[in-house]
C-alpha cells in the first residue's frame, strides 16, 4: 500500500506516524510545506519527503491568516505528484493548511486528522475560515481525532462519524530508567516537558513551586523546564522575581531523542495547561509510561489521559493553589507516587500503545481500499 501523507515533515508527530507506518511494510511518502533540513531527512529511512517550501514567518504566522491562501500555489506541483507516485490513499494531518491542500486535488480516498488549533482556533477567525474547515471536511472521506473532546469540537463543522486514532507512546522507548541526571539523590524534582508557550501554563508551575519551596525551604525541592520557545526568557524572569531561580533548571530545547532521559530524572510530572485547544497529552503519557505520578488541568484532551487519583490528579486550570496541593500530596507519599506511577504505565500499555495504534490505522486504511 502506498500513502501519502500531506504534514509538516518537521513534525515529531509526522515523524512517529510516517515510521510508524513504514515499519508496518506500508510505503510512506511525504509531502510537506516546510522547508526541510538535513536534520528532517535524517530523521526518515525508506521514506521518500518532498517539499514546497515556504518561509518560516509565513508558516509560523497565525494559521487564521489569509496570507496562508498563497498555500494554493503547490497545487499543480502536488498533482503531478500524485500521478507521478500513484498512492492508494491520502492523509492529511491538519484540517487547516493540509486539509485545504488535500480537498483541493480531489483525490479519494482522502483522509483528514485534526490536530488542535486548526479545529479549535482557525475556524473562529472568521465566517470564511469556518466555511474552509467545512469544506474541507466534507471532501474527507474519514475524520480522524486524537481525543474525544477533540472529536465533538470537530462535529461542529460536519455531521460525518468522527474516529478516535489516539497518539500512544512507544512503550519499549518510553519506560522507567536508571540514569545519571542533574540532580542529587535526595532532591525530589517535579518537572514538564513542553514548549515554553502561554497555552502550557507554565506560569501556573512555577507559581506553584515557588508556593511549595516557600512552605518547606528546608527540604530540596528542584524544578525541571524541558523544552524551549519564546516564552523562555519571561519565565526564567518570573523565578527570579520570585527568588526561586537557584532551584529551577532550564534545559532549552531538548531533541526527541533524549527526552526519555528527562523524564526519568523527573519524580512528579506537571501539565497545567489552560487552553482547550490542548487537545492531547503526550508528554503526559510520555511520563506514565516511565512510571511517573502526573498532574494535568482539566482542559481539552488532557483529563483523557489521566485515570483521576489512579494515574494522576487532575486540577483545575490557572490556579497555583490546587496545582500546589496536589504537588505536596504527592511529594510527601511516595507509596503514592509509586503507585500511580505504575498504574500510569499499565494504562499507556493497555490504551495508549502506539504499535496497536499504527495497526488501528492500517485497518482504517485497508477498510477505504
Amino acid at each position: 500500500m502506498k500513502v501519502l501523507l500531506l504534514a509538516d515533515a518537521s513534525s515529531a508527530h509526522t515523524v512517529k506516524w510516517a515510521l510508524g507506518l513504514a515499519k508496518k511494510n506500508i510505503d510512506v511518502y511525504i509531502f510537506s510545506l516546510s522547508n526541510v533540513t538535513d536534520d528532517c531527512y535524517s530523521n526518515f529511512k525508506n521514506i521518500k519527503i518532498y517539499n514546497f517550501t515556504f518561509s518560516y514567518k509565513l508558516r509560523k504566522s497565525d494559521d487564521g491568516n489569509i496570507k496562508k491562501l498563497t498555500y494554493l500555489r503547490v497545487i499543480p506541483t502536488l498533482r503531478k505528484l500524485i500521478k507521478q507516485i500513484q498512492p492508494d490513499i491520502i492523509h492529511a494531518h491538519y484540517a487547516s493548511s493540509y486539509g485545504l491542500i488535500g480537498s483541493l486535488v480531489n483525490f479519494h480516498p482522502y483522509i483528514i486528522s485534526v490536530y488542535g488549533n486548526d479545529i479549535y482556533v482557525f475556524p473562529k477567525k472568521s465566517i470564511f475560515h469556518k466555511l474552509i474547515i467545512k469544506f474541507n471536511l466534507k471532501k474527507a472521506d474519514k475524520i480522524l481525532s486524537t481525543s474525544n473532546c477533540m472529536a465533538i469540537e470537530t462535529k461542529k463543522y460536519t455531521e460525518k462519524e468522527i474516529i478516535i486514532t489516539p497518539f500512544g507512546i512507544d512503550i519499549d522507548i518510553f519506560k522507567p530508567i536508571k540514569i545519571k541526571g542533574l540532580f542529587e539523590d535526595s532532591d525530589i524534582v517535579i518537572g514538564t516537558v513542553k514548549a515554553l508557550e502561554e497555552k502550557y501554563g507554565i506560569e501556573y508551575l512555577i507559581k506553584a513551586f515557588y508556593i511549595l519551596k516557600n512552605k518547606y525551604s528546608y527540604l530540596p525541592f528542584k524544578l525541571l523546564i524541558v523544552g524551549g520557545g519564546l516564552k523562555k526568557d519571561y519565565y526564567i524572569n518570573l523565578t527570579k522575581d520570585l527568588k526561586i531561580q537557584d532551584s529551577v533548571i532550564f534545559t532549552g530545547y531538548v531533541p526527541p531523542t533524549r527526552v526519555v532521559e528527562f523524564h526519568n530524572m523527573i519524580h512528579i510530572f506537571v501539565a497545567v495547561s489552560i487552553f482547550d485547544s490542548e487537545s492531547f497529552g503526550v508528554a503526559v503519557l510520555e511520563a506514565s509510561a516511565c512510571e511517573k505520578p502526573v498532574i494535568v488541568s482539566d482542559v481539552g484532551g488532557l483529563p483523557e489521559v489521566v485515570l483521576n487519583n489512579v494515574t494522576g490528579i487532575i486540577v483545575p486550570k490557572m490556579d497555583e493553589q490546587k496545582t500546589f496541593e496536589a504537588i505536596e500530596k504527592l511529594v510527601f507519599n511516595s507509596e503514592l507516587r509509586t503507585l500511580m506511577g505504575k498504574a500510569g504505565r499499565q494504562w499507556v500499555i493497555e490504551k495508549y500503545n502506539f504499535s496497536k495504534n499504527i495497526e488501528q490505522m492500517i485497518e482504517i486504511y485497508y477498510s477505504l481500499l
